[in-house]
């Protein structure tokens, strides 16, 4: 018989090898690049904070702040760039959110189209976009003296308020209110959102204004903020076309009151950042509250149509 061969036992599993925690990695790097960004904008700021109350010779004077009020032009300026905004933000909005709310429900394979067109005024720069304007500013009464539309021509360069900065200004900031907008539609279930208000019996207006605004008021906030930092900073459009809102105004009396020049843009500066941390925070709060579970659902929606 042939002998038999005792076969090995079977080896045993290896124990496993420990686990070795990973070290968090250091903060340094981290630190030092927020203590450089931090470097990088906060010394032009001092420095500028420093010429605007230092004078050689004179010592530490606030006439620059003191007197910004009481400047000449200056209530003008403001109040033509704060109108000139309110209006772009109106109608920026107005043709924004139907076209974007009804793609998103209808027609979502012309996103991409709409998307581009909204995308142009990054590709125009602003000198060929007033070269233009200025263009058909030329040739409208010249050419249509005869016609209604010369009275168009006429109420749009109005000087004591330029409906044409208006326009121009919708065109401007329209990559910007498209890109905030979309963000929140994408965060948002539209079409769920709609199809239930509509099975409660709600009209098309009422969906729109009562259900699906109030859920992008992030959205709405951050595209209002945007467009009030365009309106109130945009320099080359204004100046080309002979008009003086408050970025023309700064550069205008920065020959003259150089200090009072700074000074008006530093609280500018600080404005833009103290309305972009409300933004901030408002975004936050709505989207706590949007995650917040609602104690009761409800059953129907009023204003039916």
């Amino acid at each position: 018989m042939a002998a038999l061969t005792p076969t090995a036992p079977p080896k045993e599993a290896a124990p496993a090898a420990p686990s070795v925690q990973r070290r968090s990695r250091p903060r340094v790097w981290r630190g030092a690049v927020l203590a450089l960004a931090g470097i990088y904008f906060v010394v032009p700021l001092l420095a500028s904070f420093v010429f605007t109350v230092h004078t050689p010779g004179q010592g530490v004077s606030f006439d620059a702040y003191t007197g910004i009020l009481s400047a000449e032009g200056f209530t003008d300026s403001l109040l033509l760039s704060l109108g000139l905004a309110a209006c772009t933000i109106a109608l920026s909005l107005l043709l924004a959110v139907p076209a974007l709310v009804a793609v998103r429900l209808g027609a979502p394979r012309l996103r991409p189209v709409v998307e581009v067109v909204c995308m142009l005024p990054l590709v125009v720069p602003p000198i060929a976009l007033v070269s233009g304007i200025s263009t058909v500013l030329r040739w409208g009464p010249e050419h249509l003296s005869t016609t209604p539309l010369y009275q168009t021509f006429i109420v749009v360069q109005n000087e004591s308020f330029p409906l044409v900065l208006v326009i121009a200004y919708t065109v401007l900031a329209l990559p910007f209110v498209y890109r905030s907008l979309d963000a929140g539609l994408r965060a948002v279930d539209v079409p769920t959102l709609v199809e239930a208000a509509r099975n409660c019996g709600a009209g098309m207006p009422y969906v729109i204004l009562r259900v699906v605004l109030p859920n992008l008021r992030s959205a709405l906030a951050g595209a209002s903020f945007l467009t009030l930092a365009l309106v109130l900073g945009e320099y080359t459009i204004a100046a080309l076309l002979g008009y003086q809102p408050f970025a023309v105004w700064i550069v205008t009396v920065s020959g003259s009151q150089a200090q009072m020049s700074v000074a008006v843009s530093l609280l500018s500066l600080l404005i833009a950042w103290a309305l972009l941390m409300a933004l901030s925070r408002a975004g936050a709060r709505a989207g706590a509250e949007a995650q917040a579970p609602s104690p009761t659902a409800p059953t129907s929606l009023s204003g039916k149509e």
